[in-house]
């Protein structure tokens, strides 16, 4: 026997068959059942979600000997004549073929005879836009007022290049395309009927490749099939769709994130030298950031069975919002702008270029300067940095290791922090100079300030959002924003203690991290500042009658004002 394709075999035969589209069955089952029969239908709608299928079924339903109903039984000759294609009474014309106003009036001139077998003589036109402006002329007539026993279920990709007056004589269905959810379910089912293997991922592959069309994902199945001997796994079949595994685009949304350029770029040539599809490419970079903005918003809705799901959710809690929003419409835009590249594999790398070269910068300074901090080489009191218990004074040998980069890159920073820390001390007030609680907390802030000015990277964000809380023999305690916890991991914990032991200059200490409001961190401190900045440089602008005089004369108005002091560091 010869074999039939799976887009053929599996073909709906019943309303309760077709899937994703219960609001057109809802409506159509309805009207069977109370006898609203319309004389004319039009189902749109993208390829492949079953257009065609739903006017065949509905042709059946009309047509059954049982009766006209939503449920035709299947069995009676008008219903297996269907089924195999070669009902007299059901006639399927291909409007892209039959373009002409002759075709047209041809069809028509058969429309007066009564059906041969059936109960209804049924017209499907398919791809119905294709019909010339004569043709559709030459339809008008018939169309709005035909004979009772004739039908007509008219399918259309496009159904904005109808006239308005086919469209208003007809009844409109626009079906929906199907979620790649829905589409892997379909497929799992029918790998199961079939006896063939078909991984959960290699499902899910296939049905967002399928861009919403159950037609295709069948097509595609078929494909994997045959490149996997019998079986679709999901290494085969992203090779076979030119697409990378999960864990891939991970890697490289890793190494964006950690501003590791180096693995980026050889991440982009590696899939030069395989011929990857590149759109493709980035139509699952984009789709995984989608994926993980969810999952910092709403980590509930990422799926129990997803495989890369531990991975996704913990690189999650590491990127900022703001980087992902980033990456997601540099990637859309990359998209847009791949074909006017020299070629695809460049235009992919410079959209990771660009991905990585424009990452916004929230973090205040790092040239470890804070105000309100002198020369003096003395500690705060009580509070501060220093140990609570009558210990040392801090001599700050920098902060070890950062997670600004992984590897060498990781060492340099290091090195970077140590070099820095071994010149410039943090100092700290005399106490005598504490004006109270208050002013112990504001010189401990501006301590802890110093410190974190000397950190880099991941660490050094993390350090400028977090608070000092105190500290009890061995034990630190820092307060962290609630809005960038994001920020914290156990990995970034581990790495802060280093840092901080090796600028205490101490052996052994715990660090203890806990999340809530803050209004004395560094990074809180510099919003301040800038914010202080800012209103002194408006009123100062408001006060200056030359700007004034500027004004008057010319009719002019100030568009937007800008300390010096944040123009200086834009620069530097």
């Amino acid at each position: 026997m010869t074999y039939q394709a799976l887009a053929r075999k599996w073909r709906p035969r019943r309303f309760e068959d077709v899937a994703g589209q219960e609001h057109i069955l809802r409506a159509l089952s309805n009207a069977l059942a109370d006898g609203r029969i319309h004389h004319a239908y039009l189902f749109s709608g993208t390829r492949g979600i079953g257009k065609t299928t739903v006017a065949r079924i509905l042709a059946k339903c009309l047509n059954c000997e049982e009766g006209i109903t939503a449920t035709p039984c299947r069995e009676c000759p008008s219903c297996r004549e269907i089924d195999q294609g070669r009902f007299v009474d059901l006639i399927e014309v291909d409007a892209a073929s039959r373009t002409r106003v002759e075709d047209t009036r041809e069809l028509l001139d058969n429309v007066q005879y009564s059906p041969s077998r059936g109960r209804f003589k049924v017209y499907i036109i398919d791809e119905v836009h294709m019909l010339s402006g004569s043709s559709f002329n030459a339809l008008l007539k018939t169309l709005e007022e035909p004979p009772d026993h004739v039908k007509f279920l008219l399918a259309t990709t496009d159904p904005q290049k109808l006239p308005v007056t086919v469209l208003s004589r007809c009844l409109q269905f626009h079906l929906r395309r199907l979620p790649s959810a829905l589409i892997c379910e379909r497929l799992l089912k029918i790998a199961g009927d079939e006896g063939v293997e078909v991984d959960s991922g290699a499902a899910l592959r296939l049905a967002r490749a399928a861009d919403g069309s159950m037609r295709d994902s069948l097509s595609l199945l078929d494909q994997a099939l045959a490149y996997g001997d019998g079986a679709a796994r999901e290494d085969e079949v992203a090779a076979m769709l030119g697409s990378l595994e999960g864990s891939q685009v991970l890697d490289i949304i890793e190494a964006l994130a950690g501003g590791d350029s180096d693995r980026v770029v050889r991440a982009a040539r590696d899939l030069a030298e395989q011929a990857a599809d590149f759109d493709a490419i980035l139509s699952e970079v984009v789709a995984t950031v989608h994926t993980l903005a969810l999952a910092q918003q709403a980590p509930g809705v990422i799926a129990e069975d997803e495989p890369e799901r531990e991975r996704l959710l913990r690189l999650a809690q590491q990127i900022s919002g703001e980087d992902l929003q980033l990456y997601y419409q540099i990637g859309i835009h990359a998209r847009r702008d791949l074909p006017y590249a020299p070629d695809p594999a460049t235009g992919f790398e410079m959209a990771l270029l660009r991905m990585l070269a424009f990452r916004p910068a929230q973090m205040p300074p790092r040239d470890g300067r804070a105000q309100g901090s002198g020369s003096r080489d003395s500690r705060p009191e009580d509070g501060g940095p220093g140990n609570s218990g009558g210990g040392s004074p801090i001599s700050s040998a920098g902060a070890g290791r950062t997670l600004a980069q992984q590897g060498a890159t990781q060492q340099q920073a290091g090195n970077k922090v140590q070099q820095h820390g071994a010149s410039q001390q943090p100092a700290a007030p005399e106490p005598g100079q504490l004006g109270g609680q208050q002013g112990a907390a504001s010189a401990a802030a501006d301590y802890w300030r110093n410190v974190v000015g000397q950190l880099d990277g991941m660490l050094y964000a993390l350090a400028s959002h977090c608070q000092w809380g105190g500290r009890d023999g061995n034990r630190i305690t820092l307060h962290l924003d609630q809005a960038q916890r994001y920020l914290l991991n156990d990995e970034r914990r581990q790495r802060l203690c280093e840092a901080l032991q090796s600028s205490f200059g101490e052996g052994q200490l715990e660090l203890r991290i806990e999340v809530m409001d803050t209004q004395l961190t560094p990074a809180q401190q510099e919003q301040q500042r800038q914010q202080e900045l800012q209103q002194q440089a408006e009123e100062s602008l408001r006060q200056d009658p030359g700007l004034q005089g500027l004004q008057d004369a010319f009719d002019a108005q100030v568009q937007g004002v800008r300390p010096i002091d944040d123009l200086q560091q834009k620069q530097r």
